[in-house]
């Protein structure tokens, strides 16, 4: 049995949200805004939870999300340490993932009608010594040690799902979609795509599809947006796949719980 190493880290404040506060502003792209910076020129890091709080502050003040693909920047959330002194409402878990992994941070913020949720994860083979909710069924694709960022945005007005992945193979297309299962060792596990309307046919308006391709680094991002939001149980997971569309190989599999949070 293999072991795969695992280490946590802080990471910068998620960059979808400088993204979206940019084009809210008038369409710069967060890259070329550039990093905060404080005095002593040191960069300045933000937990989590503090920018979904802001987020979602600015959703309840009519702000928009953007449609359109990922600009394939830097990944926006290492692994990481909890947030602490986290506002009330918000939330910042490490091990969530039902079996403590330890490569896994979970952020959650609601307020009012509107919720904003990052999980985070590592990906490594079924089996392995250190359990993950972050499974890779080909490591040519989806190599041990790859990482996958999850950020979700939902009102009542809709979803957004944002997608970010650091270390697969540099240059290739991916399909990505949301799946109605858990991941497991078997990757049939996941279940099929989750559909807000069941329908015969696989289509990004009734489903949500994360296709994307990564740079010369090997890191990528999507996003989709939908006027509907997750039945509460009904999304559990993201598979990727070896092509894009609407189907493929699943190379790899992320549990994430969409949706509204059971209460209790």
């Amino acid at each position: 049995m293999t072991a795969w190493m695992l280490r946590t880290e802080t990471g910068p404040a998620h960059p979808a949200f400088e993204q979206w506060k940019a084009e809210r502003e008038g369409g710069a792209s967060a890259r070329e805004r550039g990093a905060s910076r404080v005095p002593g020129g040191g960069a300045l890091r933000v937990p989590g939870v503090v920018v979904g709080v802001v987020a979602l502050a600015m959703l309840a003040c009519g702000g928009g999300v953007a449609h359109g693909a990922g600009d394939g920047g830097g990944f926006g959330a290492a692994i990481g340490h909890g947030a602490h002194g986290a506002p009330v409402g918000a939330t910042s878990t490490l091990g969530a993932g039902g079996a403590g992994d330890p490569s896994r941070r979970n952020d959650a913020v609601t307020a009012g009608g509107s919720s904003w949720t990052r999980t985070a994860g590592v990906f490594s083979p079924p089996g392995s010594f250190v359990p993950s909710d972050a499974l890779t069924y080909d490591t040519r694709l989806v190599p041990a040690g790859a990482r996958v960022e999850i950020t979700e945005f939902a009102d009542p007005s809709g979803t957004r799902v944002e997608a970010r992945l650091r270390g697969l193979v540099p240059g290739r297309a991916y399909g990505m979609h949301v799946h109605t299962s858990p991941c497991g060792a078997d990757p049939a596990a996941a279940g099929p795509h989750y559909q807000h309307r069941p329908a015969a046919t696989a289509d990004p308006v009734n489903e949500v599809w994360l296709d994307f391709r990564t740079d010369e680094d090997g890191d990528g991002s999507a996003k989709a947006r939908q006027d509907w939001v997750f039945r509460e149980g009904g999304a559990r997971s993201v598979i990727i796949h070896d092509r894009q569309g609407g189907a493929g190989e699943r190379a790899a599999c992320f549990t994430v719980p969409f949706g509204p949070r059971a209460r209790g």
